[in-house]
């Protein structure tokens, strides 16, 4: 299992490749493209973030002591973010969730390219996640 910050060196090192930031948001939405379908049941109010423009669901799943996390979103580049996050934060446990920083985000130059209100939607999306987590470790305790 790769740590978080491996992972997100290896988003970090991704997204250098790309000489603009069109490449990026390509490459995001392709990313979005290749998200795992969340379960249809999960598709509802209770697992949509809040603070989002577009509309994005997240659902947790705790297995082994792990956080396994599925999504979708109805805008194609919303759900390359959270594709990204997906990537960085599922198969972690809940502790390691809860003390990885998000630096990688402005390392890869994410946030300043965000309008105002999906970069607002990218801190709802963490805050949601880091929210299971907690969850997860209490349980866990």
């Amino acid at each position: 299992m790769k740590t978080i910050e491996a992972i997100q060196e290896e988003l970090i090192e991704e997204f250098a490749l790309f000489e603009d930031w069109m490449q990026r948001y390509e490459y995001m939405i392709d990313l979005g493209k290749s998200l795992p379908l969340i379960d249809t049941a999960f598709k509802n109010e209770d697992y949509i973030i809040k603070g989002c423009q577009s509309k994005v669901w997240v659902h947790a799943d705790l297995k082994d002591e792990l956080i396994h996390f599925t999504a979708d979103s109805d805008a194609i580049i919303t759900k390359g973010i959270i594709a990204i996050l997906i990537r960085v934060f599922s198969n972690q446990p809940p502790k390691a969730i809860l003390e990885a920083n998000t630096d990688f985000i402005d390392k890869i130059g994410l946030k300043e390219h965000l309008s105002p209100t999906r970069a607002n939607g990218l801190v709802s999306m963490i805050k949601q996640i880091k929210m299971y987590a907690v969850a997860y470790q209490t349980q866990l305790n």
